[in-house]
């Protein structure tokens, strides 16, 4: 399932690349290297899988407060830069979510994985590669706050 998932995003890019070429947009040497992308507009990245655990908590009060501190954990790791992307996935197969880190470095992405309460109280596990991908994804955090609609 891993290898089906990693084909799939790849598509995705090339698909994602191929029209970016077909527009031509102008280039961005300041963003490109302060991001720092190859000439392909690439860079390093951790994926990280996150899968379910050996440890289900049961519904309550302290699995509501584990979920609070990894949603915290992860707002963190993203105002310091290190967190470019996160999200859940369907379940299916044991794979609950996914990060990617800014970083090439396997145990500083490592590191950060383990402050997180769902893997330090084993609701959940990681399974970490290294990858490469758009330096792009380094504008995620910048954006993403400017597209949550306000609450009236």
């Amino acid at each position: 399932m891993t290898h089906r998932l990693a084909a799939c995003a790849l598509a995705l890019l090339c698909s994602l690349g191929a029209q970016a070429q077909e527009a031509t947009p102008a280039y961005d040497a300041a963003k490109a290297q302060a991001w720092g992308a190859n000439d392909q507009g690439l860079r390093p990245y951790v994926f990280v899988l996150l899968k379910a655990g050996p440890k289900t908590m049961p519904a309550g009060p302290e699995r509501d407060a584990m979920f609070k501190g990894h949603f915290a954990n992860m707002e963190r790791l993203a105002k310091e830069g290190l967190l470019v992307y996160a999200g859940p996935l369907d379940g299916q197969n044991g794979l609950r979510g996914l990060f990617i880190f800014a970083t090439k470095d396997l145990d500083v992405a490592r590191k950060a994985v383990e402050t997180d309460p769902v893997i330090i109280n084993g609701e959940m596990v990681a399974d970490m590669h290294r990858h490469f991908g758009s330096a792009a994804l380094l504008a995620v955090n910048e954006w993403h706050s400017k597209l949550i609609k306000p609450k009236p």
